[in-house]
């Protein structure tokens, strides 16, 4: 099990925090989103680690060299992020991403429990869901009533939603080959590569093809907190000191 970490874009309703720093290396309580996650990955066994950088990668790549010296970890640079979106730098981990991974966006606060719940499921392919009230910014996500995803996206109906994907995924390796076929398709044919991942995710699952079905696991009981704006890392700060599980 490989962990995939994305970690290539301008993060720009972010600004001013990010005019210098990347995302991931904004300081919440004396440590960064990255080395957060990283201590909660190395602490669930994952040891083998792809990480795409883009925007100050050169700042993320010293932190690590400093921090975690003996980091088994791959990088891979999206020297194009300010014209791309995520799903052209998941696309760049094909040659390398071997026959499962664990994905994850750099921008999360989570605890380790919530990986230890994924890599525990039954499901080969399955997504971390949070129910709490949603609006229109989540990664909202439908499903029927053995859990298996029908649609995950920004635009599913908020009442028909069961909750939100905080952007943790287990992927098998035969959804990870459709995947990557469907981005060669979307990126080397069509020229589309300003794209969230969770629209290649749905051209998977409608497929139908139970060998390639991704599972909600309701993670609900955990805390988590995605980081997109500054309010959401005003926000973060308080929330971490009331929710102390979180390294």
């Amino acid at each position: 099990m490989k962990a995939v970490i994305l970690a290539a874009g301008l993060s720009k309703r972010l600004r001013p925090l990010t005019d210098t720093t990347p995302k991931c290396l904004l300081d919440i309580h004396g440590k960064n989103f990255l080395h957060r996650a990283l201590d909660n990955l190395l602490a669930c066994g994952i040891r083998e680690y792809i990480m795409v950088l883009g925007y100050r990668y050169e700042m993320i790549e010293k932190y690590i060299a400093e921090n975690f010296p003996h980091l088994n970890v791959k990088f891979l640079y999206n020297h194009d992020y300010a014209e791309n979106n995520n799903s052209y730098s998941l696309w760049m981990t094909k040659e390398i991403a071997g026959s499962e991974i664990l994905l994850l966006d750099s921008d999360i606060l989570f605890e380790k429990e919530i990986v230890t719940a994924l890599l525990d499921s039954p499901h080969g392919t399955c997504l971390a869901l949070k129910r709490h009230a949603l609006d229109e910014e989540q990664i909202k996500v439908i499903a029927d009533g053995d859990g298996k995803v029908i649609e995950i996206s920004k635009e599913a109906a908020l009442d028909e939603a069961i909750g939100e994907s905080i952007g943790i995924e287990k992927m098998s390796g035969k959804f990870l080959n459709d995947v990557f076929e469907i981005l060669d398709r979307k990126i080397l044919n069509e020229k589309n590569v300003n794209e969230f991942y969770e629209k290649t995710f749905e051209e998977v699952i409608a497929k139908n093809d139970s060998d390639k079905s991704m599972y909600c696991v309701d993670v609900s009981e955990y805390w988590c907190m995605e980081i997109d704006t500054a309010e959401d890392y005003e926000n973060a700060k308080t929330n971490l000191i009331i929710n102390q599980k979180v390294n």
